[in-house]
């Protein structure tokens, strides 16, 4: 119930998430056509076509032959400027006379004035052109369209012509002279925008708007849904786990993140499993290593009390041995505890593993003897290792021991010293009981020992261990392997090589 609520939870917050996004997206794009539709210029064309229809007036001035080209008749000119304004004046619009040279633009008149003859202008042409226009011109004329920028009053659009009977004479001399009229580049409010189109385009914008969100809504419900689902099914495994059900799996399906989450939950459950069993197996083998010492110390000692023990001396000695294993038992899970800890010190000297080994060799060829096992070495050079040799002499004891107690009379152990790569590898090989290919991966557990039915009693499981955690602080490794039940076991260490100077 918990799980379906949050599921559901999760669910309508990213829903609401999607729908906030939309409306953020949506409120965004509404400010920019705001603001953009706001400052946009107004289009040209219906200025260009009112100038288009005022140039129409000025055709009288075509009847005024060759003013420009005769310099010497300058009074025409000035009658057609005063022309020029009074036509600004009653038809509220600015005209210019402008001279067009190959080389450059210059203003002769500016009913504004805000040109002095003699001024460059620049102008920027368009390819506007008015068919009304271009119907009453005379022939030869041509009409002209564009915008200029005006030093003082900004932006202005003009129209205007160069009449066909001064063609002749211009040619003549060089040069065209322009008629221009001009008004200020318009611009469009949103006010005035929204009346023009608002009638025509607001009922589409808004259908299709809402159509829009109604989709937007459908989509954010099945992208919700498909994010939670998965979500949902890892919520129900770990409350399965939560409740000691270690096999529930997470289905891996959804998205690659809702996948990826559920591949690391079911690592993590594998993980939690191995760790349970592992407490478990803890418990039951400590419990089992101190039942059995205590019992003896326990039995012994009441039948000392009481006065049963036929042999008080064999009895203390008992007590003593079974207290000296307790005693051996709570030392290495200290030493294993602090290992792990990173918390137990250790020496670091100039290791040759080649004579460490044929030390340890030495020691335990006496206990080889007594078994009837013999011990086979071979050694060759092998680069210097910088470590705790007492600790290193304490995996080699631990392994070589091992092999002998797992391998019947009659059988060989064979420990080797070779390079391996750009270290020392130390190879203990026996042809005694074993491993199950099941075992292999928690022979190095605490407290684990192989099938007890087939192999020695004694011993509390700590020494593999504490073996790996003193190679693995040397930064080394351990391994194990083994082809199955009385096929015998080779344990492998290999250490780093790396001589420390010496002073």
């Amino acid at each position: 119930m918990i799980v379906r609520r949050l599921s559901f939870n999760l669910r309508l917050r990213l829903l609401a998430s999607y729908l906030i996004l939309l409306l953020v997206t949506l409120s965004v794009i509404a400010l920019a056509l705001t603001v953009l539709i706001g400052n946009r210029g107004a289009p040209p064309q219906p200025t260009y076509e009112r100038l288009a229809a005022l140039t129409q007036g000025l055709n009288y001035i075509d009847a005024i032959a060759d003013i420009a080209a005769d310099p010497n008749r300058r009074f025409l000119q000035e009658q057609v400027h005063e022309l020029l304004a009074v036509f600004a004046r009653t038809r509220n619009v600015r005209t210019l006379h402008v001279l067009l040279t190959q080389d450059n633009t210059t203003v002769i008149y500016d009913s504004a004035q805000h040109y002095e003859p003699g001024d460059l202008i620049q102008l920027h042409g368009d390819n506007h052109r008015s068919q009304q226009l271009a119907q009453v011109l005379a022939r030869g004329s041509k009409q002209f369209f564009g915008r200029f920028d005006d030093p003082k009053s900004g932006g202005w659009l003009y129209g205007g012509v160069v009449f066909g009977q001064l063609r002749f004479f211009a040619q003549r001399a060089g040069h065209n002279d322009l008629w221009l009229l001009a008004e200020p580049q318009p611009t469009v409010s949103l006010h005035e925008t929204l009346a023009v189109f608002g009638s025509a385009l607001a009922p589409p914008l808004i259908q299709a708007g809402i159509a829009g969100f109604v989709f937007a809504i459908i989509m954010a419900a099945l992208i919700s849904r498909n994010i939670a689902r998965p979500l949902q099914r890892v919520a129900r495994a770990a409350t399965a786990v939560a409740r000691g059900d270690y096999s529930a799996q997470a289905p891996v399906s959804g998205p690659p993140e809702a996948r990826s989450l559920a591949e690391s939950f079911n690592r993590m459950t594998a993980e939690v499993l191995a760790a349970d069993t592992a407490q478990r197996d803890f418990l039951s083998n400590v419990s089992h290593d101190l039942k059995t010492p205590l019992t003896s110390i326990q039995g012994y000692a009441q039948a000392i009390i009481d006065g049963a023990a036929e042999d008080t001396d064999a009895a203390a000695r008992i007590i003593y041995e079974e207290a000296g294993r307790l005693n051996r038992m709570v030392v290495e899970l200290t030493d294993l505890e602090r290992l792990q800890a990173g918390r137990l010190s250790m020496a670091s000297d100039n290791i040759d593993m080649a004579q460490l080994s044929a030390g340890v060799v030495q020691s335990l060829n006496v206990v080889a003897e007594k078994q009837g096992v013999r011990i086979e070495s071979s050694v060759e050079a092998v680069p210097l290792v910088v470590g705790d040799g007492d600790r290193l002499a304490q995996v080699l004891m631990n392994l070589i021991s091992n092999a002998l107690n797992f391998t019947p009379a009659g059988g060989i152990v064979r420990v080797s010293v070779e390079r391996g790569g750009a270290g020392a590898v130390v190879s203990i090989r026996d042809s005694g009981v074993g491993i199950a290919r099941e075992e292999l991966s928690r022979v190095f557990e605490r407290f684990y020992q192989v099938d007890k039915a087939r192999g020695p009693q004694r011993g509390a499981g700590l020494g593999l261990a504490i073996a790996r955690e003193i190679v693995e602080a040397h930064g080394g490794r351990i391994t194990v392997n083994s082809r199955g039940r009385d096929k015998g076991a080779e344990f492998r260490v290999w250490l780093p090589g790396g001589a420390k100077p010496t002073a």
